[in-house]
């Protein structure tokens, strides 16, 4: 699994808005659903660049206009920031994260039976 840097709260917010258009997307477009943040298309170009680099978008050029398509779904993308997550500072230990998670903290018995039944089910992949 290659290591995908994160996401900034900005960045994070051009790919949710880029997952839930019809791609391609154009820099013009997104100028458009971000008009509230006031930024400057130079701004927009820096963040695209920023996230073709680490891997969620891929440029195609026509023109002179670039098409940015995502290289990976957003349910792809949150599962390697998860895994991600669960190595960087659990050692890999999927116990050790939920356990932290929880910090004991009492689980409603519908999450507790959701979460075995998601368990018996990965179980049953082997």
């Amino acid at each position: 699994m290659r290591t995908i840097q994160r996401l900034s709260e900005s960045e994070m917010e051009i790919m949710q808005a880029i997952w839930q258009a019809e791609p391609p997307v154009t820099s013009a477009y997104l100028m458009e659903v971000f008009v509230r943040k006031g930024w400057k298309s130079q701004t927009m170009s820096t963040f695209l660049t920023r996230l073709v680099d680490k891997g969620l978008l891929t440029v195609a050029r026509r023109g002179k206009t670039n098409f940015y398509t995502p290289a990976m779904t957003e349910s792809g993308y949150r599962q390697r920031e998860a895994r991600q997550l669960v190595e960087e500072l659990y050692h890999g230990s999927v116990l050790d994260f939920l356990a932290a998670f929880y910090g004991g903290g009492q689980l409603k018995p519908q999450e507790l039976a959701q979460l075995q039944a998601w368990f018996e089910q990965e179980a049953g992949h082997d």
